[in-house]
């Protein structure tokens, strides 16, 4: 398993039809069940790396919204606060995006 055992926020390849907002909440489905009517999309992050990217949804969940492990590639899921990120094993692509999306979530007052 390529960066197994850690920590990180459910992605992966965005189809060539597809928005980042469609590819986000199907991987979310996919992955971790999340119900794409609980939750309110706020920004998107881009850490740009010239000829590919990683796109973030920043989003509020609603609070009957539950996240669960739908299949292998989530096994476990929980909702973290982010000053208890520094306690996780990151997934090394996350971590390297961590801090500047972090200061979006700041400016978005999250």
């Amino acid at each position: 398993m390529h960066n197994g055992d850690t920590w990180g926020i459910p992605g992966g390849a965005r189809d060539s039809h597809e928005t980042v907002l469609e590819a986000a909440t199907r991987e979310a489905e996919e992955e971790i069940g999340i119900n794409i009517n609980l939750f309110d999309p706020l920004s998107t992050f881009t850490d740009n790396h010239g000829d590919w990217r990683y796109d973030t949804i920043v989003a509020r969940a609603h609070k009957d919204l539950i996240p669960h492990e739908m299949n292998e590639e989530s096994l476990q899921v929980e909702w973290v606060f982010m000053d208890q990120l520094s306690n996780k094993n990151l997934h090394p692509s996350f971590e390297g995006s961590w801090p500047a999306l972090q200061s979006l979530l700041g400016e978005l007052g999250i």
